[in-house]
């Protein structure tokens, strides 16, 4: 794996259109869905009950789709290191799908592609990205999401 790195907001612009290729495999733990299930309150069996989810509609425990979104930002951060700016944000989403469940000890990765560079108020430029979250030997992907970026010089 290649990281891009863009320094100032011509760099970043000149990035729309760019594949940013793909992150290493993560494996999504037990002990990190669980972890996730005590950060949300979200301890629905699915998640945190192997016993119990190993004769559920998986066959065993899954990650919370929103663990899968939340993992983007550091998987995000294999893909593209920004400098020269004074500030970056996460500036929300357009859209997200969960296509397929992460079953735990599964492994995933992180693809980018910056599909538009514009510029804003304040000095700055959004990205517009899209986010593929593939699993190892996995038919589906487990996300797609259309995120947005803010720089600002």
């Amino acid at each position: 794996m290649t990281k891009t790195s863009a320094t100032g907001l011509d760099e970043l612009r000149a990035l729309a259109g760019a594949d940013l290729g793909a992150t290493d495999w993560f494996e999504v733990t037990q002990d990190r869905v669980n972890l996730f299930a005590d950060a949300t309150d979200d301890h629905q069996w699915i998640h945190t009950d192997p016993e119990r989810a190993a004769s559920g509609p998986f066959g065993g425990t899954i990650a919370h789709g929103y663990l899968t979104l939340s993992l983007l930002i550091p998987l995000f951060g294999e893909l593209l290191e920004v400098g020269g700016v004074k500030m970056s944000v996460n500036y929300g989403l357009e859209k997200v799908r969960f296509p397929a469940p992460v079953r735990v000890g599964s492994k995933i990765r992180l693809l980018g592609t910056v599909d538009e560079v514009e510029d804003v108020a304040g000095d700055g430029v959004q990205m517009a990205l899209t986010f593929t979250v593939e699993i190892e030997g996995g038919a589906k992907p487990a996300c797609v999401a259309k995120a947005l970026y803010r720089h600002y010089a």
